[in-house]
């Protein structure tokens, strides 16, 4: 199984920073070679079993690396503790406790395994660090830069969005690469979301689907990272560009780059289920949420399905919005009947 890099911010907006004159260009430098060297790590990793977390009474830990490398670092605060005082700490905290809340509440699932494992979360990772990830076995949040990023915990959906990728590595394992590794990034949005929208009570209808809305600082010309119902509108920036994703199958990006354009080509299926959420109606969780997850849980789906091949599943599973479902991924251009 190809795990990839299961990290935030996309390898090709830091690439941009880079290369700027930005503040940030050094601290986006550095957060690509970290990254390099994670999803090297992470490749390797790949060819054994899943690392069991270590054993723990606690639903989860937060930990701070105090600006370091070592995971999961110190202990700060435990599920069913008060808070700490730390704004990072007690976000993952309060994130990490909606989360969980969702999947046992909503999908009657236990922790991102299935199996009520403790989730192991840390902040404060390294300098700088401008981004977020998942690392096979537990979640790893840095503090931004402080000139283009804030911290990394702020957005309660960078959170879900990663614990996700775990809830997907445990599930269908949908490959990190192409279609596959976008469905992967797609899944992921989409439970982020959902996360998002049941924290704030926003319905389909009233939710904004902006992706990692607040992640930028004050002077950043975005409204967030993505934009679910309209891809490629979330920023617009000097130093950033335009938003890259694409909302189309007619406008699919074929690259090498970031696992074929994972975060790219992601938008489509996002677009999709945001177009099923609103058509659906009433809150997104509750309606193309269980869609997708029993889609993602069902066993149709493989570590190498497709967009056609996860369309045609939804639809099969959607029951009485089976037609919503299909016109939502028709709209996107994705032939639900030509399943890979």
């Amino acid at each position: 199984m190809n795990l990839g890099c299961c990290s935030f911010i996309p390898p090709y907006l830091l690439e941009r920073i880079a290369q700027s004159t930005s503040d940030a260009a050094d601290h986006s430098q550095r957060t690509l070679a970290l990254d390099e060297q994670f999803r090297a790590a992470r490749t390797a990793a790949a060819a054994g079993p899943p690392p069991a977390a270590p054993a723990t009474a606690a639903a989860w830990t937060v930990h701070t690396a105090a600006h370091g490398s070592t995971l999961p670092g110190t202990l700060v605060r435990s599920a069913g503790e008060p808070a700490s005082g730390d704004v990072e700490v007690d976000e993952a905290a309060d994130g990490i406790t909606d989360t969980l809340a969702l999947y046992a509440d909503v999908y009657d699932r236990a922790s991102y395994d299935g199996r009520g494992t403790s989730v192991l979360l840390t902040v404060h990772y390294e300098q700088n660090y401008d981004n977020a990830f998942w690392n096979g076995t537990q979640l790893v949040f840095g503090d931004g830069d402080g000139t283009i990023f804030g911290p990394f915990t702020k957005p309660i959906d960078v959170l879900g969005h990663e614990f996700t990728h775990a809830v997907t590595q445990f599930t269908a394992g949908l490959n990190y690469q192409d279609q596959p590794g976008a469905l992967n990034e797609s899944v992921s949005d989409c439970y982020g979301m959902c996360v998002k929208q049941r924290a704030l009570g926003q319905t389909a209808a009233s939710a904004d689907w902006l992706v990692g809305e607040g992640i930028f600082l004050p002077g950043v010309q975005g409204r967030a990272l993505r934009d679910m119902l309209h891809p490629g509108t979330a920023y617009d920036d000097p130093t950033l560009g335009k938003d890259p994703q694409v909302g189309d199958m007619k406008d699919y990006v074929n690259t090498t780059d970031d696992n074929g354009g994972v975060h790219t080509n992601s938008g489509i299926p996002n677009r999709a289920f945001a177009l099923a959420a609103t058509t659906i109606g009433g809150d997104t969780w509750d309606g193309a949420g269980q869609i997708w997850y029993a889609t993602l849980t069902g066993g149709q789906v493989s570590a190498d399905t497709d967009f056609a091949g996860f369309a045609a599943a939804t639809v099969a599973v959607a029951g009485a919005h089976a037609d919503a479902v299909r016109t939502a991924w028709t709209t996107v251009g994705v032939d639900v009947g030509a399943a890979g």
